[in-house]
């Protein structure tokens, strides 16, 4: 009973209305895999609305005396939208619309953030549209409540250019309202075999070899013991399928461990995030689907004017004797 346990949750992060508000919240999700589109990384289970109640916690402490059903509200779209394609997007302010009838979700307060992610933007020679900005505060949100999340979309969507921008911000905002450092680790793990990814017994010696993912983890274990540790996230750019992925998932779940073949377990850190970048999920179980944070990266969302525009000013830095041209060049498009 979802709502049942959804109701006993909110009681115990302080909510008066939990009752209600479960219901609403439970009838949130079933509307929407009643009337949304079918896509792989959506997910309604009892994971789903678990994060959800983990928002509106995390907000109720912020904000004691806001409105309860203001909070879940947040909470809801908070979680949910990063997820959903444009096309869903109408029908899922529909339904929490007519659920949370003259509620409106106020905005939060990430100006400096923006305007850090604005700064990094322009120095990595990017163009910090609207668009792409909300994408990165959406997956900067989705770290705060997920520690395992993905970056779904086909190519040209911008997922590398989010994390990278959000990365480099959070660095430059390090001590300011919260705010870590950020050290990243990315690797393909289709580009390596699963003994060279995990780990393996050596066939000639009989010796345990570490694998790339069991040694940048145990590195990341070891300098999360400092006293002041940065966030630690562990990129996966590469394609999602059954072979390696199954085996992240008590990496993913609560648990928050991952276990070698040699019987070592490393425990992950708070600080930790594992971060996947794939095109779909069309081979992933949805065991591992639900345990992940989703943020759909829509290529037509970003348009081609900030493609455009960042070439042009590449073009100004690289060759000064293009300058001249650039205007018209602009003109063009």
């Amino acid at each position: 009973d979802y709502a049942m346990i959804a109701e006993i949750m909110l009681y115990s992060f302080g909510f008066n209305h939990a009752k209600a508000l479960a219901r609403k919240m439970v009838s949130t999700f079933t509307l929407c895999s009643e009337q949304l589109s079918a896509q792989n990384h959506y997910d309604y289970g009892m994971r789903a609305v678990f994060t959800v109640i983990i928002r509106a916690g995390l907000l109720k402490s912020m904000k004691p005396q806001e409105d309860e059903a203001v909070l879940v509200l947040s909470a809801l779209c908070d979680v949910n939208v990063p997820k959903f394609l444009p096309q869903d997007l109408p029908l899922f302010e529909g339904i929490v619309g007519d659920l949370f009838p003259g509620k409106n979700k106020p905005e939060q307060d990430y100006e400096l953030l923006n305007n850090t992610m604005q700064e990094t933007s322009r120095e990595i020679g990017l163009e910090p549209v609207p668009s792409f900005l909300s994408k990165c505060v959406q997956l900067y949100e989705t770290t705060i409540v997920r520690h395992g999340m993905m970056l779904v979309g086909p190519a040209g969507g911008g997922k590398t250019s989010v994390s990278r921008c959000l990365s480099k911000s959070l660095t430059k905002l390090h001590g300011n309202n919260g705010y870590r450092q950020v050290d990243v680790n990315t690797l393909n793990p289709k580009a390596i075999t699963m003994g060279q990814l995990y780990g393996e017994n050596d066939p000639q010696t009989g010796e345990w070899q570490d694998g790339i993912l069991a040694k940048v983890i145990r590195q990341c274990v070891e300098d999360g013991a400092a006293e002041d540790p940065a966030q630690k996230w562990v990129m996966f750019d590469g394609p999602v399928d059954a072979l390696w992925i199954e085996n992240m998932n008590t990496v993913l779940d609560d648990n928050k461990k991952l276990c070698l073949v040699s019987g070592e377990i490393l425990a992950l850190t708070p600080h930790m995030r594992m971060i996947f970048e794939v095109e779909n999920l069309a081979v992933a179980s949805p065991a591992t689907v639900s345990r992940c944070g989703m943020v759909y990266m829509e290529p037509s969302a970003l348009g081609l004017a900030p493609l455009i525009m960042s070439y042009i000013n590449g073009l100004k830095t690289k060759c000064p004797l293009l300058a001249p041209f650039c205007v018209p060049l602009q003109k063009l498009f």
